[in-house]
């Protein structure tokens, strides 16, 4: 079985579904799959060992200028190719980072139109690339925006169609209301394409079923699976860790500086607490230029509340900068305001040994638990600072909670999200999908 995940880059920045499909590839290479990973319109950053391969498919000039200047629409396929080059779409992502959802609406319309679309001669060429060179038995797109190429691809190699559902609602309901009909309408359309669905968690399978139109046994729930090397090997002592700075309580977070992860509201939270214990906030993740406001509005906010001393921000780091950040906390929140399809630096801070503090949404209840003989951290109210607050204090004031919660969360991700579990999960779905395709 040759599989050929299809994923989209995401301009330089560290994202999620970059890290998901890196690690996902991967594993499955380690067990032996034969599986490719392309990366779409610009390249794809991980933190881990980079296994995309160096080409590019619907290279971003391309789809732009196809998109808004109908001369490039009938360009020979050589002149493009000079558009592909890595080096300027490398350039290219760097600068895209003022794009805003609301600004994408067109071009997002024409994807999911695919081969009607007007990107349709980058979708001819990759569908000929994966007839004649990779011969797919199974195409996994990585989010369901790049639905538009799931009918051309099989129809030109006869592969099994696989989509991950990756937190996507959140770009659509920011498109314009005109665009926003539009796509709904076609990704209903363009899911009976597709064999098979995959999400990360039960909760977002579920918000995207009805979304989707399609059936709830056809979307799989494979969780991610976190690579444990370079995480302790053994539990933390966290009561040690924290006597080691005189008792002063580190609480850490890592999520793209956007309003959707909450980084606000744990601010609120630990000015809070700061007024009774000591304690300091050390937070890092993604920046991109458009979201740069809140992240200033969140500075300005801890200064105001009294936390200049206590708040510091490291913008994105790499996978040793992570790995660093969850060695020095003694525990890990994450107030997301928007419910979460993948949460996988909550699952990263489970293979660090770290209890977790997060909202009562998304994929959180399913990772955390709620009862509270077993449950690996503490879910709150979402967008409620006194509600992350309480929870705070109680495990800054309960060391024993604290490290049997950090004792489990280590067994969690050792026993339920690993990546060889990851990746037998989708060679299970693929298998599957193989097996109900009509022969």
């Amino acid at each position: 079985m040759r599989i050929v995940h299809i994923t989209a880059g995401a301009g330089g920045r560290i994202c999620g579904s970059c890290l998901h499909d890196n690690a996902l590839v991967r594993s499955l290479r380690r067990r032996g799959r034969d599986a490719i990973l392309l990366p779409a319109y610009v390249p794809t950053t991980t933190d881990e060992e980079d296994v995309a391969e160096r080409r590019v498919v619907m290279g971003g000039v391309n789809i732009w200028l196809q998109e808004f200047i109908p001369f490039f629409r009938h360009t020979p396929w050589f002149l493009d190719r000079l558009l592909d080059g890595r080096r300027l779409l490398t350039w290219l992502s760097g600068r895209t980072s003022q794009t805003k959802p609301e600004d994408l609406g067109t071009i997002t319309v024409s994807a999911l139109e695919g081969e009607a679309g007007h990107q349709r001669k980058e979708i001819e060429k990759l569908a000929r690339l994966l007839r004649d060179e990779f011969e797919p038995d199974v195409v996994h797109l990585s989010n369901i925006l790049l639905l538009g190429l799931a009918r051309p691809i099989h129809a030109a190699t006869g592969a099994a169609i696989i989509t991950s559902l990756s937190g996507e609602d959140i770009f659509i309901g920011q498109l314009p209301a005109p665009h926003r009909d539009r796509v709904l309408r076609l990704l209903r359309e363009r899911s009976a394409d597709v064999d098979r669905f995959v999400a990360l968690n039960q909760a977002f399978a579920d918000q995207m079923a009805p979304v989707l139109g399609v059936a709830p046994e056809k979307i799989a729930v494979v969780p991610h699976g976190v690579d444990s090397d370079g995480y302790p090997a053994t539990p933390p002592d966290l009561a040690a860790r924290r006597r080691a700075r005189d008792g002063r309580l580190r609480i850490g977070s890592l999520a793209r500086a956007c309003p959707e992860k909450g980084l606000d509201v744990l601010i609120r939270a630990v000015a809070q607490l700061a007024a009774t214990h000591d304690v300091t906030l050390v937070a890092a993740g993604a920046e991109i230029e458009a979201e740069r406001p809140y992240l200033e509005r969140c500075k300005r906010l801890a200064a105001d509340l009294g936390l200049a001393d206590r708040f510091e921000w490291r913008g994105q780091v790499d996978r040793a900068g992570k790995l660093a950040l969850l060695s020095e906390v003694d525990l890990f929140a994450m107030p997301t305001t928007h419910p979460e399809a993948k949460g996988i630096p909550v699952l990263e801070a489970f293979t660090a040994g770290l209890p977790v503090i997060a909202s009562d949404h998304g994929a959180f209840p399913e990772y955390l638990g709620r009862d509270p003989a077993t449950r690996l951290g503490l879910l709150c109210t979402p967008g409620d600072p006194a509600a992350f607050h309480a929870a705070l204090l109680m495990l800054a004031d309960d060391p024993g909670l604290l490290e049997r919660m950090g004792r489990d969360a280590f067994a969690a991700a050792r026993e339920r999200f690993t990546p060889d579990a990851m990746a037998a999960g989708h060679e299970q779905l693929y298998a599957a999908a193989l097996a109900a395709r009509p022969r």
